[in-house]
């Protein structure tokens, strides 16, 4: 007696990975809210209403700390806290 794999086996083995899948993406997404210090770039550029230019002269410059994972950049949200903090300063003061 010979099991071959049949279409049925497949859909369902198609549904299981799927299911696999959503599951890690749902996790990764809730691992960007466990490292609150670590902010995205698109979360950075809308908090602080800069342009993607602008993120990355702070990058290239070494004003703030920053990783880079599976080609997305991260910021460290203390580093981000304290260049706003100086540009308040300049503000007041001039």
């Amino acid at each position: 007696m010979s099991e071959g794999i049949t279409k049925d086996d497949l859909r369902q083995f198609g549904l299981l990975l799927m299911d696999n899948i959503r599951a890690m993406i749902g996790k990764s997404s809730e691992k960007e809210d466990i490292h609150p210090d670590w902010l995205k770039s698109r979360v950075v550029r809308k908090l602080m209403d800069m342009s993607p230019g602008t993120l990355q002269n702070l990058r290239i410059t070494g004003k703030v700390r920053f990783k880079k994972i599976l080609g997305s950049y991260y910021y460290n949200k203390a580093d981000l806290q304290q260049l706003f903090n100086e540009e308040e300063k300049n503000h007041e003061s001039g």
